[in-house]
């Protein structure tokens, strides 16, 4: 980790609740690592409970209280039972997720466009909806904010990807939904921000098997999404020059865009972010 994480700038979370969805590993277990310091209490899930363990460890080693607990986001009531059982919420971030593709001519199979969409887009939806209920009844805290809520889209979401699919649609839904939702949440007093990142050497991108340009480790992905929902941003997509040639590919005549995004192989299965 970087040796300045404790000066990650969120000055009214030296003392607050934080939860974190999809915290065994990757960027989840990075945003754990930075927030940790003592005052901070974490809610960190997960479905390996193994991993989700020593990532609540290596927190509680720097001073946080961490909760850890196992839970499929794709269970509505269990994540509302969770969140609802935190008492105050100060930040949210809606993690969880997996990746999937298909590395032939065919499209992917329906029970797993079905998973990624469960997961990646629903999952979110069933933290970031009850988390922004919750966050309305409470009483703003030194800056004004009743809570901060992140979404973990991608920058996959700019383009229509041929070998995955699913994944970008689920994450061009989850931007786009929190993008529109942040205004109306924060005339309640509630900070939305939708986190595209690019490529992150996580366990997710370990079974891509082409060029990941501007890939990044896991830990200074979360030092600059801890700085972006800091600043207030509504949407932060990094690194800002992977993120500028997706949306111009996005915007192309549908067969170029496919034709210039078929070019690396897509991957086959499913993977845990």
């Amino acid at each position: 980790m970087h040796a300045d994480n404790a000066a990650l700038p969120l000055p009214d979370l030296h003392e607050g609740s934080v939860a974190i969805t999809g915290a065994s590993a990757g960027i989840g277990a990075a945003l754990a690592l930075a927030l940790a310091r003592p005052g901070i209490t974490l809610h960190l899930t997960g479905r390996n409970l193994e991993r989700l363990r020593s990532v609540g460890d290596a927190c509680a080693a720097r001073g946080a209280r961490t909760i850890v607990r196992t839970l499929d986001v794709r269970n509505a009531a269990a994540q509302v039972t969770w969140l609802s059982g935190i008492g105050r919420l100060d930040l949210v971030i809606a993690n969880a997720g997996i990746g999937a593709g298909s590395d032939d001519r065919r499209p992917e199979r329906s029970a797993q466009v079905r998973e990624v969409f469960a997961t990646n887009l629903e999952g979110a939806l069933n933290t970031a909806l009850p988390a922004l209920e919750i966050m309305q009844g409470q009483a703003p805290d030194g800056s004004g904010l009743r809570g901060r809520i992140a979404t973990i889209a991608s920058i996959a979401g700019f383009v229509p990807g041929p070998g995955a699919a699913s994944y970008c649609a689920a994450k061009a839904a989850l931007d786009r939904w929190t993008i529109a939702t942040a205004p109306f949440a924060a005339n309640m007093g509630v900070q939305m921000t939708s986190v595209c990142p690019g490529y992150v050497r996580t366990p997710m991108t370990a079974a891509n098997r082409f060029p990941m340009p501007g890939l990044m480790e896991a830990d200074r992905a979360a030092s600059i999404i801890l700085r972006g929902i800091a600043r207030g941003d509504r949407r932060l997509a990094f690194p800002w020059w992977v993120a500028g040639l997706a949306q111009i590919v996005g915007n192309l005549p549908p067969r170029l865009s496919t034709w210039l995004l078929s070019r690396p192989p897509g991957k086959a299965g499913l993977s845990q972010q």
